[in-house]
């Protein structure tokens, strides 16, 4: 491609996080990222409309789609259509696709929240005092409710929800990578403030575990962050795996942390790039 790569950047800047803010974070990686590319943002309902104008989509913090399920279903179909280069590559297997990755995981034996989603399943799930039920398609803890075990057979009928046991953990972890590499790690010591996060420091054993996922999603470009909880009797499970927009709160990191995330987001850019134009 002549001169610089043009990016349409897709942010809802104006998007209500609770506890942290969407738009700070992208209008700090658009202006690094103007050091290799042109980047124009874009929110999520205008990129079916301006892609075509560009040489590659970052989808980054666009909110959840269940918000604007028709119009995001239109524009991957499109820019599958149309072979347009979007980054994060529209063949995730995480929540890119959904949550039912948490059900088969489960069936595989990963170590992740035991996550059915029939009535005749559930069974299977450890006793607990309360269940979590969510949807499907949902993100953001939108639709989740904690339920005690009675209810839940007439819940999980139509197929479209999942149900898990309500864990007692001690805190959550979250683990960030880049392509294959892993970036940093931030964890939210108390669990009733989640989105109070501090850098953290993986053991190998933590570094193992959230790699196992990440080589599961066969992703060869972008963004994903593992999220996990330290159970009680110490093992980690996983709660999600974010591959489509995921929030990386580069704003708990220190400086050089998030200087070095900036320069493995733009080398992993220019590969997808060229891998594009190959």
């Amino acid at each position: 491609m002549p001169g610089r790569p043009r990016l349409l950047y897709v942010t809802d800047l104006a998007y209500p996080a609770r506890g942290r803010r969407y738009c700070d974070e992208d209008i700090f990686l658009t202006s690094r990222l103007r050091a290799d590319f042109d980047p124009a943002l874009c929110h999520p309902l205008d990129a079916a409309a301006l892609m075509d104008a560009f040489d590659a989509v970052v989808v980054r913090n666009s909110g959840p789609v269940i918000h604007y399920r028709r119009e995001y279903d239109a524009f991957r179909a499109r820019a599958l259509a149309q072979g347009t280069p979007v980054y994060n590559p529209l063949i995730g297997r995480g929540d890119m696709a959904g949550k039912q990755y948490l059900v088969d995981l489960t069936d595989a034996g990963y170590p992740v929240i035991p996550t059915v989603d029939r009535p005749e399943d559930l069974d299977r799930l450890p006793r607990a005092d309360l269940y979590v039920v969510k949807p499907k398609a949902g993100a953001d803890s939108i639709g989740l409710e904690f339920v005690p075990r009675e209810r839940l057979a007439d819940l999980a009928r139509g197929g479209d929800v999942l149900v898990q046991p309500r864990v007692d953990f001690r805190y959550e972890v979250s683990f960030y990578f880049v392509d294959d590499g892993f970036q940093y790690a931030l964890y939210a010591p108390d669990p009733d403030r989640r989105w109070v996060l501090e850098p953290y420091e993986p053991t190998d054993a933590d570094l193992g575990f959230a790699r196992r996922f990440v080589d599961w999603n066969t992703l060869d470009h972008g963004i994903q962050r593992v999220d996990a909880c330290r159970t009680r009797d110490g093992d980690l499970l996983l709660v999600e795996l974010e591959d489509l927009n995921p929030y990386l709160s580069l704003d708990r990191v220190p400086e050089p942390v998030r200087d070095a995330f900036v320069e493995a987001m733009a080398a992993s850019l220019h590969r997808f790039l060229s891998t594009a134009e190959a």
